[in-house]
């Protein structure tokens, strides 16, 4: 625009160059004294009134020439109306030869000043407006102004009813509201006719501002009466043409359509609200151009010499004034006024004068007196004094009531923004009325007869955006600004003003953040605090009154039923605080609070729908356009995988998918509806399809659902075939909706039994969803993204989808660099592809194992199997590589554990081939387990030490013992005998079995600990059996012997030790018991001295005594399984620990009852010799007589063949008691293990 800064002055308003070019004043040439205001105190009333000048076209001031006495002001001077260095461009204009406002001044001072709209000023007015205000209960005069509410600020600007009708007579237009005021208010309405003595006193005083700036003081030639009656008629002609009211306003087809109105370059990603002419730099040409209304668009400008943001007490208002203003030597600021001596000031003109030194911050009033035109004396006044002049004095105090009162009455009743209000006094009258003119106008035929509708409009949307601009602070008036916009929506004809209505609406739709925050939803969020910018949906009560009455509301037969409000009586004003209400308007601004995302994302696509209809509208050539019905739902093209060739075609897909996306980036425009690049229709239409892709992206990421996002990739297929310049933002968004793609069709694999419900919220569109659809498929085909969005109803179909959308994803990453410029999304983009490779490798070893165990025993390894494995193997692999590629040492742990289970399961495989009877352990099972072992070690090696994630890291110590412990097992049950020697085959047993011990942890606490002490149990149990058999058939080497009897002897004693821990392990417990007694009897038979196989013997009952334990838990459980109730025999408790295995512990019980009748007869025998060779010896006599009667009872029990299995183990559990009360146990007995 041109206007720099200078350094100290007030910022210039958008538009100032355009006005004129002139140069804004620096701080040393500002038009008043001090930019801080002053505050007056008059006769005893402090009156607070502060000016600052944010604007001015005024050259520097100059001192006035005071005229000579007897000066004749009716000759005109030289310099008359010319153009002056000393007066600037602006010329005439500042001298005030045209007092009349225009009929849009406020708008031309709000669209220069838009930051003051809505939010710090009350007023924007014309000085001359304010003053008739102020005036109201001093003058007969009648008032007549037209007021718009925008946000907090109220717009007033004159409403000639005598010009309006004028035009209305001849064009007809207004029509509606000449009868309503010829009805209503004046039935017999005439023009009014000027006098000519007010255009003889207009004359004299244009020429005596013009002699006061001449400075020569000379008069000139009076010219011919011609002459004198063309300038007069020059000046009535500009002063009704400056008044001129305009016709309706129009948007032109060529400024809406028109493709260069928008500048030319990529698509932008921050919110464009400025679209061609219409919130571009409010310059005067664009805004003309706009409205259309030729010789009569200077209504819009801001054509005030100055314009002062005036504090007035506590109101502000941005208020234009044209008022001259001299200074110079001793008088730094003065206004200049002509008097006739013959008539005295009377109280109106002295609160002209004082109102127009205080708005424009003036100290001083010099008065020059005339009569008849020619020049008596001047006198100067200081401002202060001017309201105790000689009649015309007037209370300050009254003036700053009578502000307030009459701001308040508008406020309270000017609440509907978009609405021009009308206030009206009669010439005569003490009754001021408010009319809504929209409301009546919405009454006749054609509601945009409105002649301000336009321009209120144009402001309502300038203030939104200005401010959406301000991001740092804009959050707390997005309710203001919602209104705004909507307001502006509702005033504008759809089919005249499509530009504007698509931008509002996109507008509205950026107003609800989607990504934001759940926190911001509650009620701590500050769009929901009742703050100045956020009101109250309630509506305000009206304001507190006198009982006897204010402005009125009812419908009083006395009152105008059409008038929304009306004061009685003007003298009402000057009572104070007569209307209180002054800054409590609250107007219905609260912004919705969305409970849901869905319901903000479902308010975004709305207001999106809107845009795109506005934008559809617009576009004419609709010839080659697919026949639409919008009640129609679009097919979703839901096909069976078969018809697709599976995850091969989807390899095709994929490729013809990323070959276009490389292609975007070289920039391929194809639109089908003709939309030309760079016009507001694509630029709005992409801003419009991009918000709709990440509303729907939203919903998917909420609810989940695969609809949304096949909706979001929709509109994003259509994005990409309109765009002609891919930003890498775009592409980032493209990549996080394949990775939410991926996520949800990973869900539904997952949630397979709900498939049919999932299919049905598949096909399900709203009649929303389908109209922006509609408007999609006027540009694109929509199918880029089928391969994605499809739902199949095979699972490997639906994870391998899945995959492809992470890879699709991830390959969108290396363009542009993206993957460096954000790196969380990378990392979550790997981290899920690691964790559907997984799960596919999981897919395909399941359906090995399957096939494994569908196989026939003997049947060798097929081909389908292999080929499972292979596709497995080759999954978890690429899984592994991607969860190291982002250092996430955990998951790869994991997936290693996978293929080691991978390669566990090959091993079972080959186990099953050959014969049964002859099967020994193969060398390939050795191999794959060993692979195991070496992908569990690697998984180990991964995690470090099990700080990082204990959890995973026993699940892999517990995988790893197992895989030994298989193996190890397999080896001792099918030893391979063909291939290896018998104490090979031994060492490497006891190696495996040691090597399962290290990696099962019995100490630590947790949910796997009975399992691993029931796994080490096992594994010494298997130990001991194994030296146990070696000892039994091993001849020679005594060394060798002897060490197998310790070790057998110490595993016996640690799997004891182990079982005893244990609850739900008593036949266990009981077997390694019976084991070690075997182990004992086996010692005895190679002992040759009574003694030594007395000890032994004694050492074996010990034994048996011990097993007490053991039986007392299956007593246990044989009770609580008696004491369940008949009703739940049908179905086992699920909650009790496995049940007991009857047969097992029947046999077992045999076996222990005949070792045990085997031992006390031995025993007995023993002792009973040894007694006849030696002498007495007490102890061994009770012993002696104690293993009889146990014999005897033992006997006795045993014959007895119908006792119960309860019986017989109490009998058991009885005679066990004697034996270790009764010195059954002789003295000098050991303790095997104990």
């Amino acid at each position: 625009m041109g206007d720099s800064k200078e350094a100290g002055a007030e910022s210039p308003p958008t538009g100032a160059a355009a006005r004129g070019g002139l140069s804004l004043l620096s701080q040393g040439e500002s038009e008043e004294p001090s930019a801080q205001g002053s505050a007056l105190f008059l006769g005893g009333n402090e009156v607070k009134s502060r000016a600052v000048v944010k604007y001015s076209s005024a050259p520097p001031r100059t001192a006035f020439a005071r005229l000579e006495e007897k000066t004749d002001l009716k000759l005109p001077p030289a310099n008359w109306l010319r153009e002056s260095a000393k007066l600037g461009p602006a010329g005439t204009t500042i001298l005030g030869n045209s007092k009349k406002s225009k009929p849009f001044s406020s708008f031309g001072m709000a669209y220069d000043f838009i930051d003051s709209v809505g939010n710090d000023v009350d007023v924007v007015s014309d000085s001359e407006n304010i003053k008739k205000l102020l005036k109201i209960p001093y003058s007969k005069s009648h008032v007549s102004m037209a007021v718009h509410r925008i946000g907090r600020t109220l717009l007033l600007d004159e409403l000639d009813i005598q010009e309006l009708f004028m035009r209305s007579s001849q064009t007809g237009d207004w029509t509606w509201l000449k009868e309503f005021y010829q009805r209503l208010i004046d039935q017999k309405w005439q023009r009014k006719k000027k006098s000519k003595e007010h255009w003889y006193q207009k004359a004299i005083l244009s020429k005596f501002l013009y002699y006061s700036i001449n400075g020569d003081g000379a008069a000139q030639p009076v010219p011919s009466a011609a002459e004198q009656q063309g300038s007069s008629s020059s000046d009535q002609t500009n002063d009704s043409d400056g008044a001129s009211w305009p016709a309706p306003f129009e948007m032109p087809s060529s400024v809406s359509e028109d493709p260069s109105a928008s500048s030319q370059g990529s698509e932008p990603l921050e919110p464009s609200y400025i679209v061609g002419h219409v919130a571009s730099a409010p310059k005067e040409q664009n805004l003309t151009t706009l409205f259309n209304d030729g010789e009569n668009s200077q209504g819009l400008k801001n054509d005030f010499v100055r314009n002062i943001l005036w504090t007035f007490e506590d109101i502000h208002m941005l208020v234009g004034s044209n008022m001259p203003i001299f200074g110079g030597g001793r008088y730094p600021a003065v206004s200049l006024r002509l008097r006739d001596n013959n008539k005295p000031i009377n109280v109106l003109t002295g609160i002209d004068y004082w109102l127009d030194n205080l708005i424009c911050n003036v100290p001083e009033l010099v008065m020059c007196f005339h009569v008849n035109g020619i020049v008596q004396k001047y006198e100067m006044i200081k401002t202060e004094e001017i309201p105790n002049l000689e009649n015309s004095n007037f209370s300050t105090k009254v003036i700053k009531d009578i502000a307030q009162n009459i701001l308040s009455f508008l406020k309270s009743n000017c609440t509907k923004e978009g609405h021009t209000y009308w206030l009206f006094k009669a010439s005569g009258s003490d009754i001021v009325k408010l009319y809504d003119l929209t409301t009546l106008c919405e009454e006749t035929e054609d509601k945009y007869q409105n002649p301000f509708t336009m321009p209120v409009a144009i402001l309502l949307y300038k203030v939104a955006c200005n401010m959406m601009m301000k991001k740092n602070q804009n959050k707390k008036h997005y309710g203001t600004i919602r209104t705004l916009l909507l307001n502006c929506v509702k005033l504008l004809d759809k089919s005249r003003h499509p530009q504007i209505i698509a931008s509002a609406n996109y507008m509205l739709s950026e107003l609800f953040q989607l990504d934001e925050p759940k926190k911001e939803e509650s009620s701590e969020s500050p769009l929901n605090e009742n703050s100045d910018e956020s009101y109250s949906e309630e509506e305000e009560e009206m304001p507190d009154s006198d009982e006897n009455g204010s402005y009125s509301t009812s419908s009083d037969p006395s009152d105008d039923n059409k008038a929304v409000a009306i004061i009685k009586s003007v003298g009402e004003l000057s009572v104070p605080e007569k209307y209180k209400s002054i800054h409590q308007i609250r107007p219905s601004c609260t912004f919705p609070v969305c409970h849901d995302t869905e319901e903000r994302c479902r308010l975004v696509l709305s207001y999106v729908l809107e845009g795109l209809k506005s934008v559809d509208s617009s576009i004419k050539k609709e010839s080659d356009l697919p026949a639409a019905d919008p009640n129609t739902p679009i097919p979703l093209k839901y096909e069976d995988e078969s018809t697709r060739g599976g995850p091969e075609g989807l390899e095709k897909q994929m490729a013809l998918f990323l070959d276009k996306m490389g292609s975007l980036q070289k920039g391929n425009y194809s639109s089908q509806s003709g939309m030309i690049p760079g016009s507001w229709q694509h630029k709005m239409k992409l801003q419009l399809i991009l918000k709709s892709s990440k509303a729907y992206y939203v919903l998917s990421d909420a609810a989940r659902a695969l609809r949304y996002i096949k909706l979001a990739l929709q509109s994003h297929d259509t994005y990409c075939c309109l765009c002609t310049n891919m930003l890498s933002e775009v592409l980032l968004f493209l990549s996080q909706y394949l990775t939410l793609c991926g996520d949800i069709q990973l869900m539904l694999a997952q949630n397979a039994n709900n498939r049919a419900a999932h299919l049905e919220e598949f096909n399900y569109q709203t009649k929303e969803d389908q109209e922006i659809l509609h408007s999609l498929h006027r540009e694109s085909s929509c199918q880029g993204f089928a391969w994605a969005t499809d739902l199949s109803t095979d699972l490997e179909s639906q994870l391998s989808v899945s995959c492809k959308c992470y890879e699709a994803a991830n390959e969108i990453l290396q363009f542009s660099d993206l993957k460096s410029q954000n790196p969380e999304h990378y990392v979550q983009v790997l981290k899920r592809m690691g964790n559907v490779r997984n799960e596919i490798g999981v897919f395909y070893m399941n359906q090995a194992a399957a096939l494994q165990s569908e196989r026939v025993v003997s049947k060798s390894v097929s081909t389908a199997e292999q080929q499972l494995w292979k596709k497995s193997f080759s999954c978890f692999e690429k899984g592994i590589h991607n969860f190291e590629s982002i250092d996430d040492a955990t998951n790869a742990a994991l997936l290693l554990c996978n293929t080691g289970r991978l390669m566990r399961i090959c091993a079972q495989a080959h186990c099953g081939a050959g014969d049964e009877f002859k099967r020994e352990f193969s060398p390939e099972e050795g191999l794959y387990y060993n692979k195991a072992v070496d992908y569990y070690l690697k998984a180990l090696r991964s995690l470090g030490t099990r700080d990082i994630h204990p959890a995973v890291w026993d699940s892999v110590n517990w995988e790893l013992s197992t895989t030994y412990f298989t193996m190890a097992t397999l080896q001792q049950d099918y030893a391979p005998l063909s291939r290896k020697a018998q104490e090979q085959i031994e060492k490497e047993v006891s190696e495996a079995m040691m090597k399962s011990l290290k990696y099962c942890d019995v100490d630590s606490a947790s949910a796997r600990q009975p399992l691993c002490q029931y796994r080490a149990a096992t594994i010494h149990h298997r130990l001991a059996s194994m030296y146990h058999s070696c000892l039994r058939n091993q001849v020679g080497d005594e060394h060798l012997r002897k060490q197998h009897r310790v070790l057998a002897d110490l595993h016996y004693s640690k799997a004891v030790k182990l079982f005893q821990l244990l609850k739900d392990a008593p036949c266990e417990l009981l077997r390694v018991q019976l084991e070690r007694v075997a182990f004992a009897e086996f010692q005895m038979t190679s002992q040759n001295s009574n003694v030594g196989k007395l000890k032994t013997l004694s050492g074996a009952l010990d034994i048996m005594v011990r097993t007490k334990h053991a039986f007392q838990l299956i007593r246990k459980e044989l009770v609580e399984e008696f004491d369940q109730p008949k009703s739940d025999e049908s179905t086992p408790a699920a909650d009790s620990s496995p049940s007991l295995n009857r047969e097992e512990v029947i046999k077992l019980l045999s076996i222990f009852e005949s070792r045990l009748s085997f031992l006390l007869l031995q025993s007995i025998k023993l002792l009973s010799s040894t007694k006849k060779k030696t002498s007495s010896n007490t102890e061994e006599d009770v012993v002696l007589k104690t293993n009889k009667q146990i014999y005897s009872q033992l006997l006795r029990a045993t014959a007895n063949k119908n006792a119960t299995l309860l019986e017989r183990i109490d009998v058991l559990i009885h005679l066990l008691d004697q034996l270790a009360r009764g010195g059954g146990v002789s003295s000098n007995a050991f303790s095997i293990g104990f």
